[in-house]
């Protein structure tokens, strides 16, 4: 198994279970778990509001909730469910928002409409013409998650193989072999679900998908204790249509302070987690890509805006203050920034929904977009289930 973030584990975690006694190591390159996309998102247990009804986002996410929370359970992690509310702030996005509770029913999801006076109610801190609250949305810490499925692992027989970098693949009929710095390991199957580094894995096996990963960084800010209680719930803007992701929000985190963000800029390396931070390989590899280029054009304006945003913290705080009006320079305090994994196809499609590549002895998750993380179990089921029927393993 290559990848040590949720959905790696959460894999590893369900092929010891379909299959005992099978061995099982998963690679991951950092000296520790979880140091990505896993340890570094809203930490927000999705309800699946968003997402395409009949796609795998909206059928992982609405499995991934109730699996999330029984996970918790047993392995004793802290988790709340304090509910979302979508906020319209003004006359414009009110349709949008009749548009999302509408995909939200078809999803079955339990959304409820609230007008003004009510969400002046639920939140006296926030402003806005009215919101969907969607009572399942929860918080929890993903790093835990995913470092209680290694335990799991380990507990099953499994390695987990931190400083593991792969940086050579060679598959043959009778099996794959991988150089991990100075090692060469024998595996007779190969699972990679690398992040970031997806792509690059799966070029190394082959795999027949042209697509790249394009970073985009998601800066937050973090409020300040006297802030602890601003909202009862998460706070969320009725998404701009024309944008990518879900726009900048009020998120409770379960040790009890909130944050502000994300935003959604381009970053100039993969673990571009600061703005000063290049990589020359990363820029290239985008640059010579078609479908980056295409990407580029098509969002020159919204892109520039979120760099505008990304550069100017008080163009930062006006995104904030459209729902909760209190909020000051003052109170956005410096907090840790996360990087989004996003592929895009060569004609320049970004991939919303989560792909899945293969070759004879090895399968890809190459693009795990959000809700990943709530999702991960229900992935990972999946996945064993596939590698039984391509590989012709017999469950227990």
């Amino acid at each position: 198994m290559i990848g040590g973030g949720i959905v790696g584990l959460s894999t590893a975690m369900q092929m010891t279970e379909r299959f005992p006694g099978i061995s099982v190591a998963v690679l991951e390159k950092e000296p520790a778990l979880a140091r990505h996309q896993t340890g570094r998102n809203s930490g927000v247990i999705h309800a699946g509001v968003y997402y395409q009804p009949g796609s795998l986002k909206a059928q992982f996410c609405r499995e991934g909730v109730e699996a999330t929370i029984q996970f918790c359970r047993e392995h004793d992690i802290a988790f709340e469910q304090c509910g979302k509310l979508l906020v319209a702030t003004e006359a414009a996005e009110l349709p949008r928002m009749e548009a999302l509770y509408e995909r939200a029913c078809a999803n079955g999801i339990d959304v409820e409409r609230i007008d003004k006076t009510e969400l002046t109610r639920r939140e006296p801190r926030i402003r806005g013409l009215g919101g969907l609250l969607v009572k399942t949305t929860g918080i929890v810490d993903y790093a835990q998650v995913a470092k209680a499925m290694a335990c799991v692992v380990s507990e099953r027989g499994g390695a987990i193989l931190t400083s593991s970098e792969v940086s050579h693949i060679e598959e043959n009929p009778s099996g794959v072999t991988l150089e991990v710095g100075r090692d060469r390991i024998r595996a007779g199957h190969v699972i990679a679900a690398a992040g970031l580094q997806a792509d690059r894995i799966a070029r190394l096996c082959g795999v027949d998908v042209d697509f790249r990963i394009v970073p985009f960084r998601g800066e937050y800010y973090r409020l300040g204790a006297d802030k602890n209680q601003i909202v009862n719930h998460l706070i969320y803007p009725i998404p701009d249509p024309e944008l990518p992701f879900l726009g900048v929000h009020l998120t409770r985190m379960i040790g009890g302070y909130v944050t502000v963000g994300p935003n959604a800029v381009l970053a100039f390396a993969r673990e571009g987690y600061g703005f000063g931070t290049v990589s020359l390989r990363d820029l290239r590899e985008m640059a010579e890509f078609s479908g980056f280029r295409r990407v580029i054009r098509a969002n020159l304006r919204s892109g520039a805006v979120e760099m505008a945003n990304s550069l100017v913290k008080s163009r930062y705080l006006a995104l904030c203050r459209r729902y909760c009006p209190e909020l000051e320079l003052s109170d956005l305090a410096p907090y840790r920034s996360g990087v989004r994994a996003q592929a895009v196809l060569a004609d320049g499609t970004m991939v919303h929904d989560f792909l899945i590549g293969e070759t004879e002895r090895t399968i890809h998750v190459l693009n795990a977009p959000s809700p990943a993380a709530t999702s991960s179990i229900p992935i990972g089921r999946h996945i064993a289930r596939q590698a039984e029927q391509k590989f012709g393993w017999r469950a227990a």
